[in-house]
């Protein structure tokens, strides 16, 4: 019997090297990406499934009920949080993630985000392509204060990007890292501190109740006005309520969001009638680069569970003293 891979994940497999290494494997797999159903129409096919390559469709005890062969459940991509990791323990599935994969992926798009909106880039593109030739004074990145939220992989890799820039880095994390913020001579401080202090304020935290609407709008009442936010996260970390009316009302210079609750959002939503915005389709971990390194990750994953092996990345290793 072939092994059979099922993934809600649009990316899985299909860059670089990695066609020719699936096919290789002899796996089926099947792709539960049909955006018109909720789950990708992972439901159809869960009951096949050895293994769940996970995207952003949620894993839970009712996503995995009815899976009498799944072996293991592996995110492609980082944050876990869409994964009920204890449910997945309670059913003896071990979860794998891919830490480090498209860390620097999504830290690039940060930077670009900080240039586009320093610069008016997205309004200058259009400016242009409509006959016009308004000359919008920017700002310069150089000398400006970035306040990281969440000093992890992503985090790390932004921080030393913006110091190669120019940039003060100051950052609010639980647990830091004591000698990489030595050695770049960052500084730790709250997170209201933060938010009063930085000129860019840029998001990298896991989603998840403890962080849901964390920037809010008495949050977004510490920034400065001329400030910018940006959202690489998840989509639920910020209020769009009040980031919208923050920006509306000039007590917010801008913001750039790659992560929305729903996906695709609502762009009825007053947000994306703004001006002072810019959006990315939660692509900051899509570069070629980042989903061949996942993907390779990935497949060493899968290949360790057949083999008997314990991956090197599971999340719940209290399923193998079961």
């Amino acid at each position: 019997m072939s092994i059979v891979v099922a993934t809600t994940s649009p990316g899985f497999g299909r860059h670089g090297r990695l066609p020719q290494l699936l096919e290789e494997t002899g796996w089926e797999i099947i792709r539960c990406t049909d955006t018109a159903l909720p789950d990708g129409g992972l439901s159809q096919h869960i009951g096949r499934a050895d293994f769940l390559v996970a995207g952003l469709v949620p894993v839970n005890a009712a996503t995995i009920k009815d899976a009498p062969r799944l072996k293991a459940v592996l995110k492609h991509g980082v944050g876990v949080d869409n994964v009920d990791i204890p449910a997945c323990t309670t059913k003896g599935y071990p979860v794998t993630s891919t830490p480090g994969a498209n860390s620097n992926a999504v830290a690039e798009l940060a930077v670009g985000m900080m240039f586009s909106m320093a610069r008016n880039i997205p309004y200058g593109h259009m400016n242009v392509i409509s006959g016009g030739w308004d000359r919008k004074p920017g700002t310069e990145i150089s000398g400006k204060v970035l306040g990281i939220v969440g000093l992890g992989n992503i985090g790390k890799l932004l921080a030393r990007k913006a110091i190669a820039l120019g940039m003060t880095v100051v950052a609010s994390d639980l647990y830091p890292d004591q000698a990489f913020i030595t050695e770049h001579g960052i500084e730790i401080v709250e997170l209201d501190t933060l938010l009063a202090r930085s000129d860019y304020v840029s998001l990298h935290i896991f989603g998840g109740t403890g962080n849901t609407a964390l920037i809010g709008a008495e949050k977004l009442s510490l920034m400065k006005p001329s400030a910018c936010l940006l959202n690489l996260a998840r989509g639920e970390v910020v209020d769009n309520d009040a980031l919208a009316s923050a920006l509306s009302q000039d007590r917010l210079r801008g913001a750039a969001i790659d992560a929305f609750v729903t996906e695709p959002p609502d762009v009825s939503h007053p947000l994306f009638k703004l001006p002072n915005v810019v959006f990315t389709p939660h692509s900051g971990a899509d570069s070629l680069e980042a989903l061949e390194n996942v993907g390779l990750m990935v497949i060493s994953d899968i290949k360790d569970f057949i083999a008997g092996r314990r991956p090197p990345r599971v999340l719940n290793p209290e399923v193998y003293d079961r």
